[in-house]
C-alpha cells in the first residue's frame, strides 16, 4: 500500500503541474473576458430556466432543465464538499479555500462554454439515441482528425467518476461514529461489510439510467443541500464572533508571507484548485455529460443552467464547511484530515447529536453522488465500446465500491486527482478552441430573448 501511495502521488504532482493550472484557470480567465461577462447578466433568467420556465416536453432530449441540473448538482455537492474541503485545510491550510473560490468563480463561466458547447454539439452514438458530453463536442465541433482526444476523455472519464472518493469517506464516517457508539471495533471486515451495504442501495437506482437518475437527483439534491446549510449555520451561529476572523484567516493565509517566501505559494494554489476543481468540476467534462440530455433546443439556455452550479457548490456550501472547520478550531488539529475533520468540528459545534446529523447530511451526499457518477462512465464506456455494452460499466462501477470502502485515502485522492487533471485536458482545449461558436450563440440568444421581453 505504501508503494501504491508513492506512484499515485508521483502521478497526481506530475499531472496537476503548472500547465495545466494554466489551462484551467487562464482557459476560465479568457471565458471571462471573450464573453464579456455576458452570462453574469442573466441569473434571474437562468433561475427562470430551472423552475421549468421554459420547458418543453417536444424538444429533444431525454431529462428537462431542472432534472439535469440536480443531476450534474448530485455528484458535485457530494463529499468533495464535505471531506475535500477539510482535506484542502489540512493539506493547505485555510488559505487553500480563497483559492477554491478563484477556480469557482472563473469555474462560473467555463461552465457556461462547456455545458453550452454540450448541447450545441450533440452526437448520435453506435444506437442512434442522441447524446452530449466533451467527447460528442470534439468529434462534432473539431472534427475526426481530433477524435483522439475524445478517445483520451473517454478513457480517464471511466476511472475518474468511480466513487471511490465517496464510498471511502461515507465507510470511514460511519466508522467513527456509529460503530464506534455501538463499542464495535473497525476492521477491513467492517468496510467490506458497509461496501456491500451501499452496493446493494446504489444499484436500485443505478441501473435504471438517467431517467431515474435524474428523478432521484432531483428530490434528493433540494432537500440535502437545505439540511446541510442549516446544521452548518447552527455552527456558526454558536461561534459567530470567529465567523469575521475567519474569512479574515482564509485571505491572510493565502498570501501568507511564509509561503510567498518559503515557495509554498504555487502549492497552495495548486491545493485549492484541486479541491476546487474536484468539488464544482467547472472544466473536468462531468457537467457536460448531464446537461447534454437536456431537453431544450436552445444550447445557450442550458449553459446558463450550469454555471449556477460553481456558486451553489463551491462559493456557498464548501464556505460553510470551511468556516465550520476554521471557527471550531480543529483545523489546527494535524491528526486530523478528511471526513474526521470536519466531524470534530460537527462534534463541538453541536454537542451531543453533531455527529448524528454529520452521519445523515453525508448519507444524502454521498448516494447522490453515487447515482449520478454511473451515468457518467457508461457514456463513456458506450462511447468508446458502444451503447449496446455501456451497462456492463455499471458492474465494473459497483465493485468498484467494495474497493472505495477498503482502500486508503491518500491512494484514492491522488488516483481520482490525477485522472481527472487529464479529463480536464481535451474538455477545456476543445472549449477554448470552439468557444467562437458560443459567443456567436449567446448574442442572438440574448438579442431574441430582450426582442421577446
Amino acid at each position: 500500500m505504501k508503494k501504491l501511495e508513492l506512484i499515485t502521488a508521483a502521478f497526481s504532482d506530475f499531472m496537476w503541474g503548472t500547465p495545466l493550472v494554466i489551462l484551467l484557470l487562464g482557459g476560465g480567465f479568457f471565458f471571462l473576458l471573450y464573453s464579456r461577462f455576458l452570462p453574469f447578466r442573466y441569473f434571474r433568467h437562468a433561475i427562470n430556466i430551472i423552475r421549468g420556465k421554459y420547458d418543453n416536453p417536444d424538444e429533444p432530449g431525454q431529462i428537462n432543465h431542472f432534472e439535469a441540473f440536480s443531476t450534474a448538482l448530485s455528484a458535485t455537492v457530494g463529499m468533495g464538499n464535505v471531506s475535500g474541503v477539510a482535506v484542502a485545510i489540512a493539506t493547505g491550510g485555510p488559505g487553500a479555500i480563497f483559492w477554491m473560490w478563484v477556480s469557482a468563480f472563473f469555474g462560473i463561466t467555463t461552465k457556461f462554454f462547456t455545458c453550452t458547447l454540450a448541447v450545441m454539439y450533440r452526437g448520435r452514438d453506435s444506437t442512434g439515441a442522441l447524446q452530449g458530453g466533451p467527447m460528442y463536442v470534439i468529434t462534432e465541433g473539431l472534427g475526426k482528425n481530433w477524435k483522439f482526444l475524445a478517445i483520451l476523455f473517454s478513457l480517464a472519464g471511466m476511472i475518474g467518476v468511480l466513487p471511490v472518493f465517496q464510498v471511502n469517506q461515507y465507510t470511514q464516517a460511519l466508522r467513527d461514529i456509529v460503530l464506534v457508539d455501538l463499542g464495535i471495533t473497525g476492521s477491513f471486515y467492517t468496510n467490506l461489510l458497509t461496501g456491500i451495504i451501499i452496493t446493494s442501495i446504489a444499484s436500485l437506482v443505478i441501473f435504471g439510467g438517467i431517467k431515474r437518475i435524474g428523478m432521484v437527483a432531483s428530490k434528493l439534491v433540494p432537500f440535502m443541500a437545505v439540511l446541510y446549510v442549516l446544521a452548518v449555520m447552527v455552527i456558526l451561529f454558536s461561534y459567530s464572533s470567529e465567523v469575521l476572523p475567519g474569512l479574515k484567516l482564509i485571505f491572510t493565509d493565502a498570501f501568507s508571507g511564509k509561503a510567498v517566501l518559503g515557495g509554498a505559494l504555487g502549492q497552495l494554489i495548486i491545493t485549492g484548485i484541486k479541491r476546487g476543481s474536484f468539488s464544482n468540476e467547472a472544466g473536468i467534462g462531468t457537467a457536460p455529460m448531464a446537461h447534454g440530455a437536456a431537453k431544450t433546443s436552445e444550447p445557450v439556455r442550458e449553459g446558463l443552467v450550469a454555471m449556477i452550479e460553481p456558486i451553489v457548490d463551491t462559493m456557498v456550501i464548501c464556505t460553510m464547511t470551511a468556516l465550520a472547520i476554521i471557527v471550531t478550531g480543529v483545523w489546527k488539529n494535524p491528526d486530523a484530515n478528511g471526513i474526521t475533520l470536519t466531524l470534530k468540528a460537527f462534534e463541538i459545534g453541536i454537542p451531543g447529536i453533531g455527529h448524528y446529523v454529520l452521519i445523515v447530511c453525508i448519507t444524502f451526499f454521498a448516494m447522490s453522488s453515487l447515482f449520478a457518477f454511473p451515468y457518467y462512465g457508461t457514456k463513456s464506456f458506450g462511447f468508446l465500446f458502444g451503447a449496446r455494452k455501456q451497462y456492463l460499466y455499471n458492474y465494473f462501477y459497483i465493485v468498484s465500491i467494495i474497493l472505495g470502502a477498503t482502500a486508503s485515502l491518500s491512494v484514492i485522492i491522488n488516483l481520482i486527482d490525477g485522472v481527472y487533471a487529464i479529463m480536464a485536458i481535451p474538455t477545456m482545449i476543445s472549449a477554448i478552441l470552439l468557444a467562437p461558436k458560443v459567443r456567436k450563440a449567446s448574442l442572438d440568444y440574448f438579442r431574441r430573448l430582450k426582442r421577446n421581453d
